[in-house]
């Protein structure tokens, strides 16, 4: 059964730094793609960041060139590196993963998903 768990959120002040961390098991590490996705009570449900099994990554045009994707498959662990944090980034983070190849970030693109961690929450003060 594939699990996944989020950590690493917090609330920091604009322009600070985070690092967020989706451990996963029941999969073979780097076989899935792994994406960020991110919500808030007035936004809908928004691709941040996908990375594939060709380690191929994907962002939102939001958050290019502040936010970076990675995983480790040793730790079967991907990762979201946040610089530059904006108070518009504040959301609950969720990470989920999918058996499909997904290139790029796009809309609907959770309808590809099967599997969700439960969310960790990022709040940026100004």
């Amino acid at each position: 059964q594939v699990q996944l768990v989020e950590s690493g959120g917090g609330s920091v002040q604009s322009g600070g730094s985070l690092r967020l961390s989706c451990a996963a098991s029941g999969y073979t590490p780097g076989s899935y793609s792994v994406a960020w996705f991110r919500q808030t009570p007035e936004k809908e449900r928004a691709g941040v960041a996908v990375i594939n099994r060709y380690s191929e990554t994907s962002y939102a045009d939001s958050v290019k060139g502040r936010f970076t994707i990675s995983r480790d498959n040793l730790k079967n662990t991907v990762y979201l590196e946040m610089n530059g944090l904006k108070p518009e980034d504040t959301a609950m983070y969720y990470c989920a993963a999918s058996r499909y190849i997904i290139e790029r970030i796009g809309p609907q693109m959770g309808e590809y998903f099967d599997y969700w961690g439960q969310g960790t929450q990022v709040t940026v003060s100004s």
